[in-house]
């Protein structure tokens, strides 16, 4: 069984309001989905009081932390030396916040251990679950 990896961060949610907001969120990575990475947000952030979740690319989130990275639903880029915004689009508007950049940097580091960069396809099963299609398996 393949281990999964949460980390918890803080993030601060950048409103119209004056100042962030600190928020308690959490990154997920599973190799059994080793493309994606999700970041889950509590209810009491969400517009309909229910938990929040966001799936990504893991490799969008490595990019964001050196350059603007993402053109549709979820963008992550750099913000100075110890920052990384990331900015969720929804049909109800746009979410930002922030995360310190050495949270997420730890989070990659630990999900490039269980599933190296450039081997995620040995991870995704798709030879096995073709063969118990086809009924070699």
């Amino acid at each position: 069984m393949d281990p999964v990896i949460d980390q918890a961060v803080q993030v601060r949610l950048i409103a119209t309001t004056p100042g962030p907001h600190p928020v308690p969120a959490v990154l997920h990575y599973q190799p059994a989905d080793p493309l994606a990475v999700r970041m889950s947000f509590p209810p009491e952030i969400s517009l309909d009081g229910s938990a929040v979740d966001w799936a990504f690319a893991r490799e969008l989130l490595d990019e964001g932390l050196r350059v603007p990275a993402g053109r549709g639903d979820v963008r992550v880029r750099p913000s100075g030396p110890d920052r990384t915004v990331m900015e969720f689009h929804a049909d109800e508007g746009i979410a930002m916040v922030q995360l310190r950049t050495t949270d997420v940097r730890q989070f990659l580091a630990r999900s490039y251990a269980a599933v190296p960069a450039g081997a995620e396809p040995a991870y995704l099963g798709l030879e096995r679950g073709l063969a118990e299609l086809f009924g070699a398996a």
